[in-house]
C-alpha cells in the first residue's frame, strides 16, 4: 500500500580489515559498475560503505542545488560541477561521492584524468545534504575528511536540525540557520544560494 510506512534504511559499513580483505581502486570501480543501483564509497581504511537511496525530497533538493551551481558555473567557466554519482579519490585513499561538487578546470587540465574512471583529487567545493538515513557524526566526519584532503569550502546542509555548517581550511566550523543565504566567495566568486527558496 502506498501509505504504508517503510522501515528506515541506514548506511552500512563493512569492516574489510577484520575480514582480511582488501578492495583496491580497480576492484572498487568494477564493484560500482556491477551494482549501479547502490551508492557506494570506500573509506581511507578500505572499508566498504553502502548507502541506501535517498528519499524523493532529498533527491529533489540535491537536484536543485546542483542546478543552481551549474547555472553559476556556466557563466563563470572556471570549473566543472559534479553530481553524487561521481567518485573522487582523495589523497588519503578514500573514494567519496559528495552530493554536489565543483573542481577548478585548471586542476582537471593539469592531470588530464581518464573520463571513465574516478577523479584522482579532492573537490575544491562540496555539499553534503543530510538525509534521514545519515548520521550527523558521519556527515560531519566526511566534511572534515574533505577539508583534510584539500577541500577549500564545504557546506553540510542539515534540514533535520535546521542548520548549515560551513567548513573552511584553518577555520572553525561556522553554524548558520537552515534558511540562510549562503555565499561561495571567495572560492566560487559570486555564487549565492538562498536556502529559504530551496527548502520552501
Amino acid at each position: 500500500m502506498l501509505d504504508e510506512p517503510r522501515q528506515l534504511m541506514m548506511t552500512l559499513t563493512l569492516d574489510m580489515q577484520a575480514a582480511d580483505l582488501h578492495i583496491g581502486e580497480a576492484e572498487f570501480y568494477r564493484l560500482c559498475q556491477a551494482n549501479q543501483d547502490l551508492r557506494l564509497e570506500l573509506s581511507a581504511k578500505g572499508n566498504l560503505i553502502i548507502m541506501p537511496p535517498t528519499g524523493w525530497d532529498t533527491g529533489h533538493r540535491n537536484s536543485t542545488l546542483n542546478h543552481r551551481l551549474v547555472s553559476w558555473a556556466e557563466k563563470d567557466k572556471s570549473g566543472l560541477v559534479f553530481d553524487s554519482s561521481t567518485g573522487f579519490i582523495l589523497p588519503n585513499g578514500a573514494i567519496r561521492s559528495p552530493d554536489v561538487a565543483w573542481v577548478l578546470r585548471s586542476r582537471l587540465e593539469a592531470i588530464n584524468p581518464n573520463p571513465n574512471k574516478f577523479l584522482p583529487l579532492c573537490p575544491d567545493f562540496a555539499v553534503e545534504l543530510r538525509s534521514a538515513n545519515d548520521r550527523l557524526l558521519d556527515s560531519q566526519a566526511k566534511l572534515e575528511e574533505y577539508i583534510d584532503n584539500g577541500l577549500r569550502l564545504g557546506w553540510l546542509i542539515n534540514p533535520k536540525d535546521n542548520v548549515v555548517e560551513i567548513y573552511r581550511p584553518q577555520h572553525a566550523t561556522e553554524t548558520l540557520p537552515l534558511m540562510s543565504a549562503l555565499s561561495g566567495d571567495p572560492v566560487l566568486p559570486g555564487f549565492k544560494v538562498d536556502l529559504a527558496k530551496v527548502f520552501s
